[in-house]
């Protein structure tokens, strides 16, 4: 079973996993990669951006090198850098150009049920501060599911979740030529929806996780995890109802301050 909880990010990717640079080709350009890269290519992509110092050791000697890692990546074409942030909270975050999500796209095996997604580009600015915490609030709950004897199968952002119920309620409208533009689902409609895919649903809203860990325990019984990063905006409705979610809930720094610690959700 992986030992790092980055590891799982690169299962089912025929790209070279060993410690000397190997050559991939992709529509006719050359990569040279070793497997640290390619698990830090198919980490920031599961996250869509990742702050550089969260992907660095601890260790000084490795933590430069990870960084001329960073950079070969980057003048590969692969990944995209951009500081972020103001005085002491300063950092650089990482994203996968369109190449970098391509190459690990042509590189999935197609037969998994279960393969993750992978993000480029960064968000709208209000939304990279905020899902730039999704990376290690990963890691903490990763380490517990691990302590208990599970391991992670993969990552779901929102965006995915929102992007799944968005296509269900515009399903009939696709087979429309009369149509408006408006879903056309019954409210028990979206209620069975949300319970098919144990997601929270009060006042005819659905709620939505920041992240889904999907992950099988000791026993090998398939389990979720949802957290919700919680930032300084959350206020008024919008923090109540998440606070009745269920979400297991980090604060921006990767601190658990609550929810329920796993299992299948509500």
């Amino acid at each position: 079973l992986p030992r790092d909880p980055r590891d799982v990010f690169t299962r089912g990717l025929a790209l070279p996993r060993g410690s000397r640079r190997q050559r991939v080709m992709l529509r006719e350009r050359t990569y040279e990669l070793r497997g640290s890269e390619v698990r830090l290519l198919a980490t920031v992509g599961a996250f869509r951006a990742v702050p550089q110092r969260d992907l660095e050791p601890t260790d000084a000697r490795t933590r430069a090198g990870r960084d001329r890692e960073i950079e070969h990546l980057r003048s590969s074409g692969l990944v995209e850098t951009r500081p972020f942030g103001a005085g002491r909270s300063r950092t650089t975050l990482v994203t996968l150009t369109e190449r970098g999500r391509d190459l690990l796209d042509a590189a999935q095996d197609r037969s998994l049920d279960d393969r993750q997604r992978f993000y480029a580009g960064f968000a709208r600015r209000p939304e990279i501060a905020h899902d730039s915490h999704f990376h290690r609030a990963y890691e903490r709950a990763a380490e517990k599911i691990r302590d208990s004897g599970g391991h992670v199968r993969r990552v779901v952002l929102d965006y995915e979740l929102k992007g799944d119920y968005q296509r269900f309620l515009q399903e009939r409208n696709r087979q429309r030529r009369d149509s408006d533009g408006r879903p056309d689902r019954t409210v028990d409609e979206v209620h069975e929806w949300a319970l098919d895919h144990k997601l929270p649903y009060e006042d005819e809203h659905v709620q939505f996780p920041d992240v889904r860990i999907e992950y099988e325990d000791r026993d090998g019984r398939r389990e979720i995890q949802d957290l919700e990063i919680v930032t300084p905006h959350y206020r008024g409705a919008h923090a109540a109802a998440k606070g009745r979610s269920g979400f297991q809930q980090y604060r921006s720094g990767g601190v658990r301050i609550g929810g329920r610690s796993g299992g299948r959700g509500r």
